[in-house]
C-alpha cells in the first residue's frame, strides 16, 4: 500500500493502520490522507480515477481512534475496488425506486443517505472487525449514541460517506443510528445485551415511537455477506421505503 499523509499530522496512525490492513488485504490504488481543520468533518473516503483520498479532521487524526478510523476507511476503499454492490449502488437510484411519485420531507431524504452510509459501513466493518479488536469501536459507538440521546442538537445530517454515528439530531434518525450500532454488536458478537449500548438504544427508541428499532436492527444485521447487485439494491430500496414511507399504522408493537 502506498499511503501519503498531507497536512500537519503525524503519519504514524495511518501507517500503522496500513501495516495492519496489509496482513489480510491490499489496495491497488495509492491513498492520500488529507488532514482538515474542520472538527465536524470526521472521516470519509473519496475515490478518483486512480487513487483514493482519506479525508480526516485534525481532531480525529490526533485522537486515540485515529488508527481505527483510518482502518475503517481503508476497508471502504477495498470494498470500492472490488466493486462490492454496497459501494457501487447509486443511492439516488434506490430513492427513485423506493419512493416513486412520493412527496418526502427534505430531512427524511437526507436521512436516507445516512442510512445508505450505514449499510456501506456494515460491509466496511466486516473487514475492520476481522483485523482489530472491537474495544475502541464499542466505546466510540456508546459515547456517540449517549451524546445524541442526551443532547439532540439541531442541524442536518452529514453528506455521503461520513464516519459519524450521530450525524442526524432528529430523534427518528437517532433511533435508526441506535439500530445500526446494535446491528454491528450482534453481527460480530461484540457484547452481550447487558452492554450500555442497549440502554441508550432503548432511550432512543422511546424518543421515536414511530421507528421500530428492532426491525431496523434486523435489516442491518441480516445483510448478506456477498449479495448480488439485485439483492443489495432490493435491501437498500426496502430499508429506504421503511424509513421514508412506512405503511400506515406501522411502528413498534405496544407492550
Amino acid at each position: 500500500m502506498d499511503v501519503r499523509v498531507l497536512g500537519a499530522a503525524t503519519p504514524d496512525p495511518f501507517l500503522s493502520a496500513a501495516d495492519l490492513f496489509e496482513t489480510e488485504y491490499d489496495l491497488e490504488w495509492p491513498v492520500r490522507v488529507r488532514v482538515r481543520d474542520d472538527p465536524d468533518e470526521r472521516t470519509w473516503a473519496g475515490h478518483y480515477e486512480d487513487y483514493h483520498v482519506l479525508n480526516i479532521s485534525r481532531q480525529a487524526a490526533t485522537s486515540v481512534m485515529a488508527r481505527e478510523l483510518a482502518l475503517h476507511e481503508f476497508a471502504h476503499m477495498a470494498r470500492y475496488e472490488e466493486s462490492h454492490p454496497s459501494h457501487v449502488q447509486s443511492t439516488e437510484e434506490a430513492l427513485f425506486l423506493a419512493l416513486p411519485g412520493k412527496s418526502v420531507e427534505r430531512r427524511k431524504l437526507i436521512h436516507c443517505y445516512q442510512i445508505a452510509n450505514h449499510m456501506k459501513d456494515i460491509y466496511a466493518d466486516d473487514i475492520t472487525l476481522s483485523l482489530t479488536s472491537a474495544t475502541k469501536l464499542l466505546t466510540f459507538l456508546e459515547s456517540q449514541l449517549a451524546a445524541a440521546v442526551a443532547d439532540k442538537p439541531s442541524g442536518e445530517a452529514d453528506g455521503p460517506s461520513r464516519r459519524r454515528l450521530t450525524a442526524a439530531s432528529d430523534p427518528e434518525m437517532t433511533a435508526v443510528n441506535a439500530a445500526f450500532a446494535l446491528a454491528l454488536v450482534e453481527r460480530h458478537g461484540l457484547a452481550g445485551r447487558d452492554h450500555p449500548l442497549y440502554d441508550f438504544a432503548g432511550l432512543a427508541a422511546d424518543d421515536a415511537p414511530g421507528i421500530d428499532v428492532e426491525a431496523f436492527k434486523r435489516r442491518f444485521t441480516s445483510l448478506a455477506d456477498d449479495p448480488t447487485k439485485s439483492d443489495y439494491r432490493k435491501a437498500l430500496v426496502d430499508v429506504t421505503r421503511a424509513y421514508a414511507d412506512p405503511p400506515r399504522g406501522s411502528g413498534p408493537a405496544a407492550d
